[in-house]
């Protein structure tokens, strides 16, 4: 298939691309272990805690900003100065206006696209700086180094190098209001599932040391970032996707986000569950499919919970499911082990539930939660920052929560073999309410099938998506 042979190509590509710059082992790392082709090793002694959805997030960050003692530093792709942080406030602008007239507070946005046939464009960014910063002392860079047809998309908040929210969650109503709970009900447009992580410990200084890597690069010195002592019992790791000529001070770049995923998803024995607002990149799939044709166990399982409806990139992303549809049909077992889902608000007429977060998990063990989706954006050109933990009880009891929320389930009822809770609840679950939607208009729960598309009928479509922004 042509389709297929241009996504060969592309991958010879970025093999060619990385080993170049010295990074090709992030395209083919060992299975397991932490990625050790980045500026930061896994850093024991932090406490983290998964915040899911931006109702639960908001007050959490702005009780951390009112608290803060010596600096707030905030990047992120765009950013909404109404945005109201809890029912009864405050907005985004007020709580870093007020926090600026007691401390530094520093906000690092992405310039915008340079052209305005894309959005958020150098202008929108202009006229929201111009909100944001006008009558406070807040200080404000955007930031333009952006390969081209690319962004920042990092989504970061740190309070006194002690406290650091990593995650998918923009503080912005942009295209969509991120303030939702883990109900999602009727409300506006649009629903909104996302995800961070609120960190304390050592690693709080390599997010840090991100920050400052990019504002010195666009706005002057800042202070170099202070370690803190040890906050908890966790080992957390730091990676991001930097591309290569974008800052001086990292002009062969990083690309550990991909190293940490590659090992993760090549020594999954049980389980891959990934949410994720896109699914296209050739290189995860094509580890995901080889894992489903020659599945390491019999009760291996592939979820992944998608929107409906992703701002882009759409055809990409069902096509890539067919191909691994595909994938488990070619192991001929009989056995289903891949499950493509989104969500939608009950009752709505079929409104959805734009599924933003960007979380993955592999045997209950390894978590990752970040700003970086599955698409050859996020990997290869995007400046984006994940966290990653090895630690069972952390990533079991994330996957516990989700499915809880996602299959409006009690815990215990989610809380056994992961294999038969897919097949006995969400994949039914899933089927019934695809079935219900196309013949009704609506779903009476959240989870249901997301329909994929022939690759065949398709074969170029995310190849050559992918030919046009790579580079």
């Amino acid at each position: 298939m042509l389709g297929d042979g241009i996504e060969r190509a592309w991958r010879a590509h970025h093999a060619r691309r990385l080993t170049r710059l010295g990074h090709g082992r992030a395209l083919d790392p060992p299975a397991g272990g932490w990625a050790d082709g980045g500026s930061f090793p896994a850093r024991a002694g932090n406490e983290v805690e998964l915040l899911v959805d931006g109702a639960e997030a908001f007050p959490r960050v702005a009780a951390d900003v009112r608290a803060a003692q010596s600096h707030v530093h905030v990047a992120g792709w765009f950013f909404t100065p109404g945005l109201l942080l809890g029912p009864d406030g405050p907005t985004v602008g007020e709580l870093l206006a007020d926090a600026a007239e007691r401390v530094p507070v520093r906000v690092l946005a992405w310039a915008g696209a340079p052209l305005p046939l894309f959005h958020p464009d150098r202008a929108e960014v202009r006229a929201m700086r111009d909100a944001l910063v006008r009558g406070t002392r807040i200080e404000m860079a955007v930031d333009p180094k952006e390969r081209p047809m690319h962004c920042h998309h990092e989504k970061l908040v740190l309070v006194d190098d002690r406290v650091a929210y990593v995650g998918g969650i923009d503080l912005t109503t942009y295209a969509g209001d991120r303030f939702d709970d883990g109900r999602h009900a009727a409300r506006g447009d649009i629903g909104w599932h996302d995800a961070a992580m609120r960190i304390e410990g050592p690693v709080v200084a390599d997010v840090a040391e991100h920050f400052r890597l990019r504002w010195r690069a666009v706005a002057g010195d800042v202070e170099r970032p202070v370690v803190s002592g040890a906050a908890g019992g966790r080992t957390v790791q730091l990676v991001r996707t930097v591309p290569e000529r974008v800052y001086p001070a990292l002009e062969r770049g990083e690309f550990t986000i991909l190293e940490s995923y590659l090992r993760a998803l090549r020594s999954a024995e049980r389980l891959v569950y990934i949410e994720s607002q896109f699914l296209w990149s050739s290189e995860v799939v094509a580890v995901l499919a080889e894992k489903l044709r020659n599945p390491p166990r019999d009760e291996f399982r592939v979820v992944v919970v998608l929107p409906s409806k992703p701002n882009n990139g759409g055809e990409d992303t069902r096509g890539q499911i067919g191909v691994l549809v595909d994938a488990d049909v070619e192991c001929g077992d009989g056995t289903s082990r891949f499950l493509a889902c989104t969500l939608y608000q009950p009752g709505r007429g079929g409104v959805r539930v734009y599924v933003h977060a960007k979380i993955a998990i592999v045997d209950d063990h390894w978590l990752t939660i970040g700003s970086a989706n599955l698409n050859e954006h996020s990997l290869f050109n995007d400046t984006e920052v994940n966290v990653v933990l090895d630690d069972a009880e952390l990533a079991r009891a994330a996957r516990l929560r989700l499915w809880s929320e996602h299959l409006e389930c009690a815990f215990e009822d989610v809380d056994r073999d992961p294999a038969d809770v897919v097949d006995e609840v969400w994949r039914p679950r899933a089927e019934e309410e695809h079935a219900r939607r196309l013949r009704d208009g609506y779903v009476e729960r959240r989870v249901a099938l997301l329909p994929h598309i022939s690759r065949r009928a398709q074969a170029l479509w995310g190849p050559l998506s992918g030919l046009l922004v790579d580079g």
